[in-house]
């Protein structure tokens, strides 16, 4: 996940002076842990009388394996499919008609589940959370339903989206061990064959007191909501501790490339390299590096590539950190009568660059304010503060590790930028995905 992940548009981000931004460090915060394992952490913010209530499970799909990729995002569905004493569909249901908003995600590293709603509906919110944590419906009636969902939702965010499936190559083709070789939604054929015997066993395995961290922000006396958190969760059983993966990528030792042959009108290339994971001192610098090479259309990826070449629609990169080491990706799509390989050629004599001129001291400073406003952006409301809080405590195992993030990344040098590009972008630590068009017959293409 990026280490700004909540962001604000940058315009009004700007807006924000510096100066009105909390520090975190100086948030009125308090962590607590039941004898179950439970983490509680608790965020007093009055500036306004509501609350947000996340609970981050410790599981995503890094902790599937083949056979059963996509059971994490499975059950985030199935978590909404009822349980002993409430109906399915009702928890969502109930949270709205108290005047609050309820969603969730899964990613690589943690399943989250979040409700934000008036601070007197506290009680609500950690009641209906407990409750399908500790009797959760699991049967086959909604597994086919969900299972089905989750087919579709699989056709349209990966198989039939005109981007998504060179990235899932890339994924499967850059990692030959880690469990980061596989998208998020999971392998079809997976999703199709999962058991209720594979859901039970996974809910059992990951679901418990001892792999999740309940954290609430808001209008609330920290005392009062731990107290809370006791009546709901304090009896369910703690279970046994989860396996995690020790799997670590071997170094890639060269090039490797795909060509995927698509239904599509233009070509477009996606080429990612390994980068560490979220605590890694090399971050901050990769992270500044990002935004000059790809952040925008002033960037020194679009402007070439797109302004003055005119060889692409759009062209970027994206860097994200994970638990454990991820990828930073560049790409392009292509105009008319173009070629990726003039792309390639361009993206990666602007990385070069990157290892080899030093960075103007106004390049360096824009990508600072950028990273400055995104972060203050993520502390703007009750709701942002919370995941800030769950994903650092959650992927490092200590929310404090987000103190200081700031001084960390104005910290970073021009020498800094070139010393991470030299060691990361080199092409034996590459993985290119080239989408190679073809046309469907008339009126079934689609263009890009």
């Amino acid at each position: 996940m990026k280490r700004a992940a909540i962001f604000l548009a940058i315009a009004v981000a700007l807006m924000i002076s510096p100066a009105f931004a909390s520090n975190p460090a100086d948030w009125p915060i308090t962590k607590t842990e039941l004898d179950n394992g439970l983490k509680i952490i608790v965020l007093e913010d009055h500036s306004t009388p509501a609350v947000a209530v996340h609970i981050w499970y410790h599981v995503g799909s890094k902790n599937e394996r083949p056979g059963i990729t996509g059971i994490s995002h499975l059950f985030e569905h199935m978590m909404f499919k009822g349980s002993e004493n409430v109906e399915p569909e009702e928890h969502a249901r109930i949270i709205q008609a108290n005047g609050g908003t309820s969603n969730a995600f899964t990613y690589f590293d943690m399943t989250v589940f979040h409700e934000t709603l008036g601070s007197e509906k506290l009680d609500l919110a950690l009641s209906l959370e407990a409750e399908r944590l500790q009797n959760l419906t699991i049967d086959s009636t909604n597994l086919k339903s969900e299972r089905q969902v989750v087919m579709e939702e699989r056709g349209w965010r990966v198989d039939n989206h005109p981007f998504m499936p060179i990235v899932e190559q890339l994924f499967a083709t850059s990692y030959n061990a880690h469990p980061y070789g596989w998208h998020v939604v999971g392998w079809m054929s997976d999703i199709a064959s999962i058991t209720l015997e594979d859901c039970q066993n996974y809910f059992d395995t990951y679901y418990v007191p001892n792999n999740a961290t309940v954290v609430i922000a808001g209008d609330v006396k920290t005392d009062d909501a731990v107290d809370l958190v006791k009546k709901h969760f304090g009896s369910i059983p703690r279970g046994e501790d989860p396996p995690r993966p020790h799997t670590i990528e071997p170094e890639q030792k060269g090039e490797r490339r795909v060509d995927h042959h698509k239904q599509a009108q233009l070509p477009v290339f996606i080429a990612g390299y390994h980068t560490p994971e979220l605590l890694h001192e090399d971050t901050y610098a990769l992270d500044v590096l990002a935004r000059i090479f790809s952040g925008g259309q002033s960037s020194r990826a679009y402007k070439r590539l797109v302004y003055d070449e005119q060889l692409c629609l759009y062209a970027g990169g994206q860097f994200e950190t994970r638990e454990d080491p991820a990828l930073f990706y560049v790409f392009a799509f292509m105009n008319p009568g173009h070629t990726t390989d003039e792309a390639e050629t361009a993206l990666y004599e602007e990385l070069d660059k990157l290892k080899n001129e030093p960075l103007t001291e106004r390049e360096l400073q824009k990508a600072k304010n950028q990273i400055e406003a995104e972060l203050i952006g993520q502390m703007e409301s009750i709701d942002q503060k919370a995941q800030a809080l769950g994903n650092y405590e959650t992927l490092t195992g200590d929310y404090t590790n987000m103190f200081g993030e700031m001084d960390k990344y104005m910290a970073v040098t021009a020498d800094d930028v070139m010393r991470v590009a030299e060691k990361y972008f080199d092409s034996r630590n590459r993985t290119v995905v080239t989408l190679i068009p073809e046309l469907a017959s008339a009126g079934m293409g689609f263009g890009m």
